[in-house]
């Protein structure tokens, strides 16, 4: 008898298989080796591959072919959008991605959209080794996806093999299956997860009421819309056991600055920091500063009669109002995190933050620089 089972005998083991008889006992009655008539029947139980099909939002054939005619015949993207019921963005990136009017044909451009459905598909980060490694090194500087991919376009701006997506970055490092980046530069992430979560907002934003404030509406124009530099944004990063430290950011180049507060968050402590951290600056360079009604800025009057800065205070619950520190706030918690004393930290330390900080191309200054930014607008 032959090695291989005849139809005859797949047609009985797949009868007697879908009755429950054990395949031991059928090897048996046919007189085949178990191993064989077990093979067989595991291959019965596994599930048949899945065939592709065309979603209906897709365009078929059909459709590429009436494409193709109306190019032929002359007639617009809109008008043959029109015809076939289509958007016509649908039809002109139709025409786009598959050489233009004059090259588009039916046959190849369905059988490259057969092929761009082909799914898995090896990810981008995997098969170009420069691009990984570029993307890597970023992220252990503790760039931003988003900075990263902004970066890229500007640093190889005629080589479309260096560019990827921000989106491409976060499924390489949450996405199992697609890591193809190192599972430890999650870590360097600005929040440090190792899986997404939703973005929340801490509902702590240091209220009070403070006397003799002077409201964000009474700010200066050239302070609002950016204009000139000198107008800073400022806040307190909270630690435990009532520790701190207080950034500074500047709004037109979004500059940082970080101050180390000893000792507890009283007012006395907060703005005596403050106003040795700003004369070290050019009067020039500090003309107003915006917080938030936190207690912490209860001297503020007296601040403003030391230093000269005036302080605009923004409306309660309402962060958006100083947003550019908010942002640094969130990017300062890759580098302090919740839940951890500030106490330790040196103003040295705090300084080399900063200047990683102002180090970090920014996709709001067209990739440039806070550092660059700075420089130039003083110039």
């Amino acid at each position: 008898m032959g090695l291989r089972l005849s139809d005859a005998e797949k047609a009985v083991i797949a009868q007697r298989s879908a009755a429950g008889v054990p395949s031991r006992r059928i090897a048996r009655e046919m007189g085949r080796p178990h191993r064989t008539v077990h093979g067989y029947v595991e291959r019965l139980r596994r599930r048949p591959p899945r065939v592709r099909h065309r979603s209906g939002r897709q365009l078929s054939l059909a459709e590429r072919e009436e494409i193709s005619r109306g190019l032929a015949g002359g007639r617009s993207c809109r008008a043959i959008a029109a015809g076939l019921g289509r958007a016509p963005s649908t039809v002109c990136r139709e025409v786009a991605r598959n050489g233009g009017g004059r090259r588009y044909r039916a046959a190849r451009a369905e059988d490259r959209a057969w092929a761009r459905g082909r799914r898995p598909k090896t990810a981008k980060l995997a098969s170009h080794l420069e691009l990984r490694a570029a993307v890597a090194d970023r992220l252990a500087l503790r760039w931003s996806p988003e900075q990263i991919a902004g970066w890229l376009r500007a640093q190889f701006p005629g080589r479309a093999e260096m560019h990827v997506s921000h989106e491409t970055i976060y499924l390489s490092l949450f996405v199992q299956g697609r890591g193809t980046l190192r599972k430890e530069l999650h870590a360097y992430l600005r929040r440090g997860h190792a899986t997404r979560r939703p973005r929340g907002y801490s509902s702590y934003n240091g209220q009070g009421k403070l006397r003799d404030i002077v409201h964000i509406s009474e700010r200066p124009a050239e302070a609002t819309d950016r204009a000139v530099p000198g107008h800073w944004e400022g806040d307190l990063l909270l630690g435990t056991s009532a520790s701190c430290i207080a950034t500074l950011v500047e709004r037109q180049s979004r500059f940082v600055m970080l101050v180390k507060i000893p000792g507890r968050r009283t007012s006395e402590l907060v703005t005596a920091a403050l106003a040795a951290k700003i004369q070290q600056l050019p009067a020039a360079l500090f003309k107003s500063l915006t917080w938030d009604q936190g207690k912490e800025m209860s001297e503020h009057v007296r601040f403003t009669v030391d230093t000269g800065v005036q302080v605009y205070f923004c409306d309660p619950r309402s962060p958006w109002q100083r947003g550019s520190n908010e942002n640094t706030n969130g990017l300062l918690r890759q580098y302090f995190p919740k839940g951890k004393s500030m106490a330790g930290y040196s103003q040295a330390h705090l300084d080399a933050v900063a200047d990683q900080l102002n180090g970090r191309p920014r996709q709001t200054l067209g990739w440039k620089t806070p550092s660059q930014a700075l420089e130039q607008a003083l110039h």
